[in-house]
């Protein structure tokens, strides 16, 4: 009887240790898949970084040349309005003095 109590206990023991062993894995296991997530999300967070960076500058850049684009159309249109407006008037002016000039008067008037 004290064969088998001493076996019962032992085996006890056995499946104990293994149960803690185990366990003592499962953790080890746990804690390397925590690791590898946590870096992984370190990682993916620095690419969405780099990539929202990237975007950004190519954003600056575009909105930069629209301006640059836009500037310059407004600067051709205000040339093509007031830059071109002195000749355009001597033009204007000698076209009239032109046409007095040809111009015929009724003389017979009173």
């Amino acid at each position: 009887m004290k064969r088998i109590i001493a076996e019962v206990f032992e085996a006890e023991e056995k499946a104990g240790a293994i149960l803690r062993q185990a366990q003592a894995q499962a953790s080890e296991i746990r804690q390397g898949a925590e690791r590898e997530i946590s870096e992984s999300l370190t990682e993916a967070r620095e690419q969405a970084r780099q990539t929202m960076q990237a975007t950004v500058e190519q954003a600056k850049k575009e909105a930069e040349q629209m301006r640059q684009e836009r500037l310059k159309e407004a600067e051709q249109a205000a040339e093509s309005l007031f830059g071109g407006g002195a000749s355009d008037v001597e033009g204007l002016v000698e076209t009239l003095c032109q046409a007095i000039r040809t111009t015929e008067y009724d003389t017979d008037s009173p």
